[in-house]
């Protein structure tokens, strides 16, 4: 292929299904497995020019099979990151008794991994999702020995006071290759500027490396990853456009399979709906659970749960319903979701994957299910679409306890919301975030409850879903921050050590001056910056990905800390991570708890710890609720947890009771 240029474009399906696959041990098998599922297979045993011969092979896709052999599959894999495009993908498979190598992995280039053992059809999905990663991205390796690559970056050379850009910058941008820093900081703009020297002065006096995004004339939105050189002093960066994504939000939700859960859901539905399709949705309700809970505890119905959904999840990958989801929906209530209707109905295949029992603590259990499904109709939402189909379920009745408040009460409370944030309803309460080894609280997460004059206390995922629905979603959002930083404020002497975390949504990150406002708001009350961590959930950083990169590094220059909030679960690309400036990475709950599930979930757990430790990143976990659960984590290197294990989010006197007794 031509050298810095896709093999994913026009009609040549010969160079559109090319793959690179290097493995030491097991080449021939590999190699026969993936020309049986249809791709063009260029293989290797040694790692001997592997640059020359992955830009040979006109893919854009490189398999690194590391298992037996992790020291030569790392070192393989950094060669190729070195000549890698933005937008190409690396794949890279693990044995399971090195998993604890994740983070060198990931530290030296890795896009994708996958750890065994890896069944045909999972290391098939991976390539597939590493396809729509190359599509989406603009992705094509190239060989810089042979002169190809539009490498993008500069170097400032102290001495002579002047940024050497690379051709491929000089062209994209209409500058000399040559010139003084002050020319190439006007050309960045205002804003630019000022992220841009904020970034530099953070390398002064903190860390090595760091990232900032802002748009630059000629190529649109961009993240520079700048380092210093340790021998040198000097400054070099790598210039990644943002524009050639498209829609980051996309990627990553594509990428993470699992929906996980009702407000999931009803985000994918409505996504499909809008975009025209006519998404079909099976309500799944599982029976047998509860004499589980009773006989054995909730911990072990909670894991049997788990194992259900994950066999669901499973049956719905060997249906090869293109695009499916899966989603628990609330207590024993699962979705499949399908974009459109589908030449095979999968109930039967669900059916007989429930119908084979499970084992539950110390017992083997049978599970019964009862389903029903609709496609979406004309004007019908996501979450009256569930709750339509919730509605034909055999045997459904009105007033489920274990059902999850129905998201029309959404629509409803809606109009409720302005008044509640005028009168008071809305309450903050804290949850403690506690050091694994000392048990010491350190910390507290601010959390809205909504205290309804008719329908009782309701919880935040509702708040917040009825706030958007009304259009006040920046306000509510402005006024929990306010009212936390209020309380903390005044907080009494046996809190004045603890941290206070804020929650922010994809709205507040959409306003430019978001920053300005949330440190005005801390420095109106008097509470210091330098004990405020901000934590923006996963879906609002991907959506806004550029955005986001600026409003926290301006965060982090104000001394405030920041943390990726309810970080997912499943097969995702985690290299957007590079470009944020964070502090801490919180864990779901339900990967958290999965990690006194089986073996494999614990790599899983143990892989993404590993891999937020190797950037520099404190890790907490959230929803503990058991010692098994806090001991499993501590041992794999999780330094803070929150949950029910130590206490359910208080109000100031019972925190203030719960410390003085600790």
């Amino acid at each position: 292929m031509d050298g810095g240029q896709t093999g994913w474009r026009g009609h040549d399906t010969t160079r559109e299904r090319a793959l690179f696959v290097l493995s030491f041990r097991q080449c021939d098998e590999l190699g026969s497995l993936l020309s049986r599922a249809g791709w063009r297979v260029v293989s290797a045993r040694r790692a001997d020019g592997i640059r020359q011969r992955v830009a040979a092979s006109g893919s854009a896709i490189a398999v690194v099979d590391a298992r037996g052999s992790i020291e030569e599959g790392i070192a393989a894999t950094a060669e190729l990151a070195r000549v890698a495009s933005h937008g190409d993908a690396l794949l890279v498979l693990v044995s399971k008794g090195d998993a604890g190598r994740l983070g060198a992995v990931f530290d030296a280039g890795a896009t994708h991994f996958l750890v065994s053992p890896i069944a045909e059809d999972e290391l098939i999905h991976a390539i597939r999702f590493a396809e729509r990663h190359v599509t989406r991205m603009g992705g094509g390796w190239h060989d810089p020995l042979t002169g190809g690559g539009a490498l993008l970056g500069w170097r400032h050379d102290a001495r002579r006071d002047v940024v050497q850009l690379t051709p491929a910058l000089a062209e994209a941008t209409g500058l000399p290759e040559s010139l003084p820093p002050r020319a190439l900081l006007r050309h960045v703009g205002r804003d630019g500027r000022r992220t841009a020297l904020a970034a530099i002065r953070r390398l002064e006096t903190a860390t090595p490396a760091t990232a900032f995004a802002h748009d630059l004339a000629g190529l649109g939105r961009v993240v520079q990853h700048v380092a210093r050189d340790a021998h040198s002093g000097r400054l070099h960066a790598l210039v990644e456009p943002l524009a050639r994504i498209g829609d980051i939000g996309a990627v990553v939700r594509d990428a993470l399979g699992s929906v996980r859960d009702l407000p999931g859901a009803i985000r994918w539905l409505d996504r499909r709906i809008a975009a025209g399709d006519a998404p079909v949705v099976r309500v799944l309700a599982v029976g047998g659970v509860d004499p589980v809970n009773r006989q054995q505890g909730r911990a072990v119905g909670d894991a049997l749960l788990r194992a259900v959904e994950r066999r669901f999840e499973r049956t719905m990958r060997e249906t090869g319903i293109a695009r499916a989801a899966v989603a628990r929906l609330g207590g024993t209530e699962f979705a499949v979701l399908i974009p459109r209707a589908a030449d095979r109905d999968p109930a039967d295949a669900l059916s007989e994957a429930l119908a084979r029992p499970f084992v539950a603590g110390t017992a083997m259990v049978a599970l019964t299910l009862r389903q029903a499904s609709a496609t979406a109709q004309s004007g019908e939402g996501g979450g009256a679409l569930i709750r339509r189909v919730q509605a034909l379920l055999p045997g459904a009745r009105a007033g489920d306890p274990d059902r999850p408040v129905a998201p029309d009460d959404a629509q409803r409370l809606a109009a409720d919301i302005a008044r509640a944030i005028e009168q008071g309803e809305i309450a903050i309460l804290f949850q403690p975030q506690v050091g694994m080894h000392d048990g010491r609280i350190v910390g507290v997460e601010a959390l809205a409850r909504w205290r309804h004059g008719r329908d009782g206390e309701l919880g935040a995922e509702l708040l917040f879903d009825a706030a958007t629905r009304a259009g006040l979603a920046g306000r509510l959002s402005a006024h929990v921050q306010a009212e936390a930083l209020r309380i903390a404020a005044g907080w009494p002497d046996a809190l004045s050590h603890l941290r206070l975390s804020v929650n922010v949504t994809a709205e507040d990150v959409a306003q430019i001056d978001f920053a300005d406002q949330l440190l005005a708001r801390a420095d109106a009350t008097g509470f210091p910056r330098d004990r405020l961590t901000v934590e923006i959930t996963e879906n609002g950083l991907i959506a806004e990905l550029g955005e986001a990169a600026g409003l926290l590094a301006r965060l982090r220059a104000a001394k405030c800390r920041v943390a990726i909030d309810d970080f997912g679960t499943g097969y995702s690309s985690l290299a957007y991570l590079k470009a944020l400036p964070l502090d801490y990475l919180k864990i779901d709950r339900r990967l958290a708890q999965d990690i006194v599930g089986s073996p494999r979930d614990r790599v899983v757990v143990r892989g993404v710890i590993d891999m937020a430790r190797s950037l520099g990143l404190a890790v907490i976990a959230e929803g503990v609720e058991t010692v098994d659960q806090r001991d499993a984590l501590a041992a794999e290197g999780c330094e803070l947890y929150q949950g029910f294990l130590c206490a359910e989010p208080l109000e100031v006197p019972a925190l203030v009771a719960l410390i003085g007794g600790g």
